[in-house]
C-alpha cells in the first residue's frame, strides 16, 4: 500500500480525506479549503498562505505521517456493518466496493445468535478468498466485538484470536473507562505475542455515552499509551461516534437532521483532532437508509466538519458516502497540475513559483502530492 508524505502531520490527513468537501477547518488545515472550489462553489485559486500549515512544535517525527511511520494508511470512508451470523450477507461482501466491511458481533446480532456469529466469523477469516485478497491488497477487514459491559467480549476475543487469519481492524464498542482499555490491551498483546512480525492489529474505539464523551481525551490518551507500549502489536487508528446509543443515554430523539447531536459531534471531533497523532474520526449512521439525498447532505456536512468517514448500514449508502469523503474532481485536478508545474519549474532551476495567483513552494507541493496519492489509494480515476 502506498505511503503518504510525512511532511505535514495531522494537517495532511485533513488534506487527503476532506480535500474536496471541507469549508470549515482548523488553522492547521485551513489551506485545504482553498485548494479549489468546494461543493459550495469556493474559489479554485489554490492555497494562499503557507503559514497556515504550521504544525504544533509538540509534533514528533513519528507523528508526522497520518498513521506514523510504523504502518500504512487504510482509508475508511464508509464503514459498513454486516451481521456476523448471516452467511448470505457475508457472501456478498466481495461484490461491495466498500472501504471497511465490518463483520458484526454486537448490535446486528441477536443475543441467542452470538455463538453462531463467532463461529461464522472465525470460519470466514480462515477460509474466505475475499479476506485473503483484501488483506493482500492492504484493504480493511474489520470485526466489531460486543462491549465489555455485556460480558460477551472475552468470548468474542477468544474465538477471534484463535483464527489463523486475523482481521486487519478490531472495533471495540461502548468504551467507558481506562480499565476496559487496559484489559483489552492485556488480552490482545498476550494472544498476539506469538505472531510478532505481522502488521499491528488496528483498533477503533466507540464513544457512545455522555460519560464517555466527557472522558474522551483521557480515554484516548490511555488507548494511545497502551498501543505504544505493545511493541507494534497494536495501533490505535480511529474513533467512532455512536449516535444512537448516545441519544438513548441522554434521552434525545434521533432525527435525520441530527441537530440533537450537533454539539456532541463537534466536541467529539475536536477531541480526536486535538491529538498530535492522526486518528480517524468516523461519523454517525444516517438512520433512513432509503433517503440517499439526505444521506449525501449529511455526509458532505460530516466531511466539512472534518470527519474522515461514516458508518453505513445498507449497500445503497456506500457509494454516496465514499464520494462525499473523496477528493472532489477540481481539487484532484488542481493537485495534479501543481505537481506537474512544480516538476517543470524544478527542471528550469526554479524554486517557488506562481500558480493561479498563489505562490507554490515545497510544503504546498507535498499537499498536492498527498491528494494525488490518496486518490490513487482509493482508486479514484485520474485525468
Amino acid at each position: 500500500m502506498m505511503k503518504l508524505s510525512p511532511y505535514l502531520g495531522r494537517a495532511s490527513e485533513f488534506l487527503i480525506i476532506n480535500s474536496g468537501r471541507s469549508s470549515c477547518l482548523s488553522s492547521r488545515s485551513a489551506l485545504l479549503a482553498r485548494h479549489g472550489s468546494t461543493t459550495s462553489g469556493r474559489s479554485a485559486a489554490g492555497p494562499q498562505d503557507a503559514n497556515d500549515m504550521n504544525t504544533s512544535p509538540k509534533s514528533s517525527a513519528a507523528d508526522m505521517n497520518p498513521t506514523s511511520t510504523r504502518h500504512t494508511y487504510i482509508p475508511r470512508r464508509a464503514m459498513m456493518y454486516i451481521p456476523g451470523d448471516d452467511a448470505k450477507k457475508i457472501a456478498k461482501i466481495p461484490t461491495l466496493i466498500v472501504d471497511c466491511p465490518v463483520l458484526e458481533c454486537e448490535d446486528g446480532v441477536a443475543l441467542n445468535r452470538k455463538e453462531e456469529a463467532r463461529q461464522l466469523i472465525h470460519k470466514t477469516l480462515e477460509t474466505a478468498d475475499w479476506v485473503k485478497e483484501r488483506k493482500t491488497r492492504g484493504l480493511d477487514v474489520a470485526v466489531r466485538i460486543n462491549s465489555f459491559q455485556s460480558g460477551l467480549a472475552d468470548q468474542d476475543l477468544q474465538s477471534l484470536l484463535s483464527a489463523k487469519t486475523l482481521p486487519t481492524t478490531l472495533l471495540i464498542p461502548k468504551i467507558e473507562g481506562k480499565e476496559e482499555l487496559r484489559h483489552t490491551a492485556h488480552i490482545l498483546t498476550e494472544k498476539l505475542a506469538g505472531r510478532a512480525g505481522r502488521d499491528p492489529l488496528r483498533l477503533i474505539l466507540y464513544i457512545e455515552s455522555a460519560k464517555a464523551l466527557l472522558s474522551m481525551r483521557k480515554l484516548l490518551k490511555t488507548a494511545l499509551k497502551v498501543a505504544d507500549e505493545s511493541h507494534n502489536l497494536l495501533a490505535l487508528d480511529g474513533v467512532v461516534f455512536g449516535s444512537d446509543d448516545y441519544c438513548a443515554d441522554i434521552g434525545a430523539n434521533r432525527s435525520n437532521e441530527a441537530k440533537e447531536v450537533l454539539f456532541a459531534r463537534q466536541y467529539f471531533l475536536t477531541v480526536v483532532k486535538s491529538f498530535q497523532r492522526s486518528l480517524q474520526a468516523i461519523d454517525l449512521v444516517h438512520i433512513d437508509f432509503k433517503d440517499l439525498d439526505d444521506l449525501r447532505r449529511q455526509s458532505e456536512e460530516g466531511a466539512r466538519f472534518g470527519f474522515t468517514g461514516k458508518q453505513v448500514i445498507h449497500p445503497a449508502q456506500v457509494d454516496v458516502v465514499q464520494q462525499a469523503y473523496s477528493p472532489a474532481p477540481d481539487k484532484l485536478k488542481w493537485a495534479q497540475e501543481v505537481v506537474e508545474a512544480f516538476t517543470r519549474h524544478q527542471k528550469e532551476g526554479k524554486g517557488a513559483f506562481n500558480f493561479r495567483n498563489a505562490m507554490i513552494d515545497r510544503p504546498l507541493l507535498l499537499q498536492a502530492e498527498n491528494i494525488v496519492a490518496y486518490a490513487k489509494l482509493i482508486g479514484q480515476p485520474q485525468r
